[in-house]
């Protein structure tokens, strides 16, 4: 029973929201109006249990202090394994990292053959979904912060404005001075919604991804080459394709990723870059913003959910972030397509299903799983190459023209990478970057024969 039992003016309400509401407002009596209203939306009605796990999550939310970041990593990790372990998930047996490692080592070896790229000293292994989620977490977080704190200023101001719109003298006793503690407040409770959802979205990635950086990012610190096997099962059942094929196609895939990423230091500071540069000039509707949070009924928590998942939060695209999204889409592109050639040019003669493997993996790649849609409806990004085909197209002109030295030699610098111009023209892009050997062969000719050559 309350303190307010013999009061018949409150009305009664559970010791546990009682206490968090006094709280709230100062320890003082708890206004009448105030309780009605609590009562009005039927927080009085919860199961006692889930109503401690709110009491205390509010209560975090005010007591809290403020961190250095916006996006609180280990609520979105705790969000993301939660994720993959109610979709399935379960540990690599000994007999998974027994069997990556003999793939990761053969697939160096056929790639030995094919590319100079530099071979950095690497070990396979095999990892549950949880574990990809735990390794790859730094980096994801580290990418969406900018984003994070733009729609978190963004949702804070925009609440917290309408908040000081109401007159105090309307007020219930006592909330005035939670005015005083909602903007810090707001930022921490928008600032866990976007790391619940970052986690969401990490977590539901991770029930696809069959490699450690197969979404072409440096995900995962060498020297892991990273199989899951979970999922690589899955995919080989699904094309009718013997596992251990499977595992040998998608390893040489992974072990190509990784010596791009360690032999061209350039490609992954880039990759990077384009991301934080799209997020670094991030742009809020805060007019959508707002109307948005005026529509939402605050009692249920369903329209919260539609809400925060729908434009809610989606970003206004500026003219920088156009310009970084498509370096990002093009980069995307070229280590795929870099990849699909050397893979193609690794397995010949050795897997029988090199074909299907390499059609599937190009398919669900170009069109994007849900996971991968998932994630860009959280920050605005689809990492997935759009120009799979056409960046593959330029590789294999410039291997017809010079060799796997010329293909290889389009990542020297990044001023000479093919840009999505180069994609447009492909045969362009070759003859240009052949042209200057070609020139400097006739300057020195020309100068041998009017005898200005070495005596």
């Amino acid at each position: 029973m309350t303190d307010h039992a013999d009061d018949d003016e409150t009305p009664d309400l559970p010791p546990e929201l009682e206490q968090v509401l006094r709280g709230l407002t100062g320890g003082g009596e708890l206004d009448p109006q105030l309780a009605e209203m609590v009562r009005g939306m039927g927080l009085d009605k919860v199961d006692p249990q889930m109503l401690q796990m709110v009491v205390g999550q509010v209560q975090a939310m005010f007591a809290a202090p403020a961190g250095d970041t916006t996006v609180d990593p280990v609520l979105a990790t705790d969000t993301a394994r939660k994720t993959v372990a109610a979709a399935g998930d379960a540990l690599a047996s000994a007999a998974d990292r027994r069997a990556a490692a003999e793939a990761v080592h053969v697939a160096g070896l056929w790639l030995d053959a094919v590319t100079d790229l530099s071979a950095p000293a690497v070990r396979g292994t095999a990892w549950s979904r949880a574990e990809w989620v735990e390794a790859t977490m730094p980096v994801w977080t580290d990418l969406v912060e900018p984003v994070a704190e733009g729609v978190t200023d963004a949702v804070s101001e925009t609440m917290a404005r309408q908040l000081g719109e109401v007159p105090e003298d309307s007020l219930p006793e006592g909330m005035a001075g939670m005015l005083d503690q909602a903007g810090p407040m707001l930022r921490r409770m928008h600032g866990s919604m976007f790391a619940l959802q970052l986690g969401q979205g990490v977590g539901t990635l991770a029930g696809e991804v069959v490699t450690g950086c197969e979404v072409s990012l440096p995900l995962v610190a060498a020297p892991d080459v990273v199989l899951l096997p979970q999922a690589l099962r899955e995919l080989a059942a699904g094309l009718e394709v013997d596992e251990p094929q499977a595992r040998l196609y998608l390893a040489v895939r992974e072990v190509a990723r990784v010596r791009l990423f360690a032999d061209v230091p350039w490609l992954s500071a880039g990759l990077l870059a384009a991301v934080r540069d799209y997020a670094g000039d991030i742009t809020i509707d805060t007019d959508g913003i707002e109307e948005a949070v005026r529509s939402i009924d605050p009692s249920d928590p369903q329209a919260v959910q539609e809400a925060l998942q729908g434009q809610l939060f989606s970003p206004q695209h500026s003219p920088a972030q156009q310009a970084a999204l498509g370096r990002l889409e093009t980069l995307l592109a070229l280590v795929e397509g870099w990849v699909d050639v050397v893979t193609e040019r690794a397995v010949a003669g050795h897997l029988p299903s090199a074909d299907a493997l390499g059609e599937a993996v190009r398919r669900r790649r170009a069109t994007g799983g849900p996971a991968e849609k998932a994630f860009g409806a959280l920050v605005g990004l689809e990492l997935r190459p759009r120009r799979l085909r056409d960046a593959a197209n330029l590789f294999r002109a410039l291997e017809d023209s010079g060799g796997p030295a010329a293909r290889d030699a389009a990542w020297r610098h990044p001023d000479l990478a093919p840009s999505a111009a180069d994609l447009d023209d492909p045969l362009g892009y070759v003859e240009r970057t052949a042209r200057p050997a070609a020139d400097d062969l006739d300057a020195e000719l020309d100068a041998l024969l009017r005898g200005e050559g070495e005596r």
